[in-house]
């Protein structure tokens, strides 16, 4: 405690602020990146003419709550008020569309990751790069509005991410780390900026509609980890705490996307290393020896806050289905009087999936509450399906719903790993997929057929990591790399638990993927027949 109120007094203390899909949150890090304080803010998008959006005001309102949460817990555990940090870094969502004037009034409401009103202009660019453009991409919602005909495209003076915004606000500079640059148009891993080829290519694509600007003039300068993305200015740090406590002067970090700081908070930058998040949805990435031999619209390629390129495989489905059926049990429990607590619950149903068969004996689950692009659906309906002669008990049946949470996400690691040979030595797993120890952790290891690895702690996730790269702008040696700075100077000694993959277990995946493949035509049944 000690130690953590002189640091705060001295100002040598890191902070990530990250804006997630429902939570903003805040987390103060001591030198060694121990976490000392946080706060947070709950928020959510809302659909306003068919966008998913949050407001401006929703922003900063969330971010000045957020900041002044974490300012009390501080103040409450240390008896001192945040007036300066060592450095800061803003971290958010990747993706979506954020258009300024001159002026630097937002033109349209913001357009987020989740909006899919791109499919023409995905399908374009990905033919003119020859390189997978998905819909949440920031390029993709450019170029729709121009498809579109939009009043706003001939005013753009900048466009960007809320990372990306919320940065320039802070300190004036219009840079994006990598990273996050890397959901807006694709980079040159070997420049760290983006693909010069392909700017030219969209500015030729673009140039009869004479726009009066070139996609280099609007797009956000990109960085990679480590160097000054400028410091925090006067009036960011009347934006950030209107108390007025908070001193301008701050050195800030290149602002980075949750992919990249999730990589960090997980020790997963270097080469042949990934990660997974497990949760409602689920996304794995590996970072890549050589790039693909062809564009994939089942993957997406980002890189490292480092610049290091990264095949992406996000599906939007994982463990919404497998929630809802251990509520029906939960409601069961209820009915008999037995009413039980969710980690028991939990605990006893995974662990009851563990002891069917490698297979699951035959039995098949969709858990699409939404659509699955990696499959080729826009909408999804949750579905279980048995042969009769299929072995129906309790332990196939959790088995089955463990093995679908991840099916789609084992299509795309397929072509990853069968296709391109593409090897990872392990991923970091985390989210509530991971809950119960042996049973999530060997599920994943069977679908991948890779080690999974699940941390004591992965810190505080997302701004964690934004804090972590905070402090590697200010304390690299020359020459230290992002990853050598992770391993020696960051993750020393924390317990790390390693599930390697059960041959058997792998088997038995492969074996049920047979079938998840094949009856894929009974869930597009489903889709069209219940409307």
């Amino acid at each position: 405690m000690g130690d953590a109120k002189k640091a705060i007094a001295e100002g040598k203390t890191y902070l990530g602020i990250e804006f997630g899909s429902t939570r903003i949150k805040a987390v103060l890090t001591d030198a060694e990146y121990n976490p000392i304080a946080s706060g947070s803010h709950g928020w959510e998008n809302r659909l306003d003419n068919g966008i998913w959006t949050y407001t401006l005001d929703d922003v900063w309102e969330g971010l000045r709550d957020c900041y002044s949460n974490l300012a009390k817990d501080v103040e409450k555990q240390y008896g001192e008020k945040l007036e300066t940090v060592g450095a800061m870094g803003f971290s958010a969502m990747m993706h979506g569309y954020m258009a300024f004037d001159k002026a630097g009034e937002l033109l349209v409401p913001f357009r987020t990751w989740r909006n899919t009103i791109t499919e023409k202009a995905s399908e374009d660019l990905t033919e003119l790069f020859g390189y997978h453009i998905p819909q949440r991409w920031s390029i993709a919602h450019l170029y729709q509005a121009i498809l579109n005909g939009e009043d706003h495209i001939g005013k753009i003076d900048f466009f960007t991410t809320l990372a990306g915004y919320v940065h320039w606000q802070m300190t004036g500079e219009k840079v994006l780390g990598v990273g996050d640059a890397s959901g807006m148009f694709p980079i040159d891993s070997s420049t760290c900026d983006y693909n010069q080829k392909m700017l030219d290519q969209f500015d030729e694509l673009i140039a009869p509609k004479s726009l009066g600007w070139k996609i280099r003039d609007i797009i956000p300068k990109s960085l990679p980890a480590g160097v000054s993305a400028g410091k925090l200015t006067e009036e960011g740090a009347k934006k950030l705490d209107p108390t007025g406590t908070l001193k301008a002067g701050i050195p800030v970090c290149p602002p980075e996307g949750d992919a990249g700081t999730g990589m960090v908070a997980t020790n997963s930058v270097g080469v042949r290393t990934g990660n997974i998040s497990a949760g409602t949805s689920v996304f794995s990435m590996v970072v890549l020896e050589h790039s693909l031999s062809k564009a994939y619209p089942e993957l997406d390629l980002v890189t490292t806050p480092s610049g290091e390129e990264v095949a992406m495989v996000h599906c939007n489905n994982c463990t919404s289905d497998l929630n809802a059926w251990v509520g029906l049990f939960r409601e069961f429990a209820g009915a008999i009087g037995k009413d039980v607590d969710d980690d028991t619950l939990y605990g006893t149903l995974y662990r009851k999936a563990m002891e069917g068969d490698a297979d699951c004996g035959g039995l098949l689950a969709y858990n699409y509450f939404s659509g699955e692009s990696i499959t080729g659906f826009n909408e999804g309906r949750p579905l279980f399906v048995r042969r009769p002669d299929d072995k129906f008990n309790l332990s196939n049946f959790m088995r089955t719903h463990l093995y679908t949470a991840l099916g789609a996400l084992k299509v795309g690691n397929d072509i990853l790993m069968k296709e391109e040979n593409v090897k990872a030595d392990f991923f970091f797993g985390q989210g509530g997929f991971f809950k119960v120890r042996g049973v999530g952790d060997r599920v994943m290891a069977a679908a991948l057929n890779t080690s999974i690895k699940l941390m004591e702690t992965a810190g505080e996730g997302g701004p964690w990591g934004q804090a972590i790269l905070a402090g590697y702008m200010c304390q690299k040696e020359e020459g230290e790399t992002l990853e050598n700075y992770l391993k020696n100077k960051v993750f020393v000694g924390g317990k790390v638990e390693t599930c390697d993959p059960d041959p058997a277990d792998v088997k038995g995946f492969d074996k049920f993927m047979v079938d998840y493949n094949a009856g894929l035509t009974v869930e597009r049944a489903a889709v069209d027949s219940l409307k």
